[in-house]
């Protein structure tokens, strides 16, 4: 794909041509029965996670979003490796891709185009990270407003029409170095639209400025101060994605080890649990993941353990005794290096009789639930979990002791 701008078709429901040709002077309206087809061409990807952002802030409904010249269907990955099978999908008996392949092989390029370069330091990161998520605003729907939790920022999430009957304690991600609470909030807000509950994003301290244990004690101290709230631990869930699901495991295992009640539920999407970078997938899924690598991870992993041993339980939670934590759904996808961590973790969590689930999605990248408005697997797999989440919160209220 290179730095060669793409053209898209984006088809939205409704005769809304006119709207769209003003807010998106890129892309030509045409009006197909009932739905309108957007056509243009997008520089990169901040471009498109821009259109697709004002399209959903619109309160439109988007239907589909597609290369008009997809690559073939054998071909998802542009360096598939030797012994990465999940990377690729017979093609069609039409010689077409598929609805969904078409979706991943848009996304998959995307996010190629979009990857950190392997030798950018923090700060340029954060500079590339803002400027690909200030192209996505929430949607109309979704407020986000500045709170606090024992003293640390959150941002409080609420949709419009959800009565909000329970809370998600929710945690970013960006490997313990990047992003913030509000960036997170379109993501934290769909967890909320589906458990029925308003969301706190947490903000919790970023290495390197603030090292190990910084990020942890800010988590466990936002969920004392909820149940210092009178809100009851059977009506609050902790959530997160990639480090924020590190951290979530992390913080049941604080909790618990500090004698407060535990969270009727926990929900992690890529979990980043193994800071030691030792699972098998970090070879073996080198070349199917468009995102993370080795080579990125590590310089993160040394902002944030500051010469601390990287397997402690707080740091890396896969080597942690999970004994007693509150049922689990760990969901990720198979084009990702990160994929053995969510494995080993459902596997200890199984050995320490937790109740788990873990939920794999074939052909899909980290955090592939973030891209709802690209990906038909993002909206199921939210849906998944949201009933999960919902069954234990209205479920019998756990004995704790």
């Amino acid at each position: 794909m290179g730095d060669d701008p793409v053209l898209y078709q984006i088809r939205v429901d409704g005769h809304l041509g006119p709207t769209l040709l003003t807010a998106f002077p890129a892309l030509v309206p045409e009006q197909q029965g009932a739905e309108t087809v957007l056509t243009g061409l997008l520089p990169d990807a901040a471009a498109l996670f821009g259109v697709l952002s004002g399209i959903e802030a619109l309160g439109l409904d988007l239907l589909e979003v597609r290369r008009v010249r997809p690559r073939p269907c054998q071909d998802l990955s542009d360096r598939p490796g030797p012994d990465d099978q999940s990377a690729t999908e017979p093609p069609a008996t039409d010689g077409r891709c598929s609805v969904s392949t078409e979706q991943q092989q848009t996304l998959d390029a995307i996010l190629r185009q979009s990857a950190f370069p392997v030798d950018s330091d923090v700060s340029e990161q954060r500079r590339l990270l803002r400027e690909l998520t200030s192209a996505q605003p929430l949607p109309a729907d979704v407020t986000a407003k500045p709170s606090t939790l024992g003293g640390v920022p959150t941002t409080e999430i609420t949709v419009d029409g959800v009565e909000p009957r329970h809370v998600v304690l929710y945690f970013h991600g960006g490997v313990y170095v990047l992003g913030d609470a509000i960036s997170a909030a379109g993501l934290a807000a769909e967890v909320g639209r589906r458990t029925g509950a308003r969301v706190f994003s947490v903000d919790c301290r970023l290495a390197p400025e603030h090292p190990y244990p910084a990020a942890v004690d800010d988590a466990l101290a936002a969920y004392e101060a909820l149940l210092g709230d009178g809100v009851a631990p059977s009506d609050i869930v902790l959530a997160g994605e990639s480090a924020g699901g590190g951290l979530v495991i992390a913080t049941l295992v604080n909790a618990r080890d500090h004698g407060l009640p535990l969270p009727a539920a926990a929900y992690v999407m890529s979990p980043y649990v193994d800071l030691t970078l030792a699972g098998t997938t970090m070879e073996t899924k080198r070349a199917a993941d468009p995102l993370l690598s080795r080579e990125l991870l590590e310089p993160r992993v040394t902002d944030y353990t500051a010469g601390q041993d990287a397997a402690l339980a707080l740091i890396s939670p896969v080597f942690a005794d999970l004994a007693g934590l509150p049922p689990l759904i760990i969901q990720a996808g198979t084009n990702e290096v990160l994929l053995d961590d969510a494995v080993r973790l459902a596997q200890q969590a199984a050995t320490a009789d937790v109740e788990v689930t873990l939920d794999i999605t074939p052909r899909v990248p980290h955090v592939f639930q973030a891209y709802q408005p690209l990906l038909d697997e993002a909206g199921a797999a939210l849906d998944r979990a949201g009933q999960f989440l919902t069954a234990r919160l209205t479920g019998t209220e756990r004995v704790t002791g």
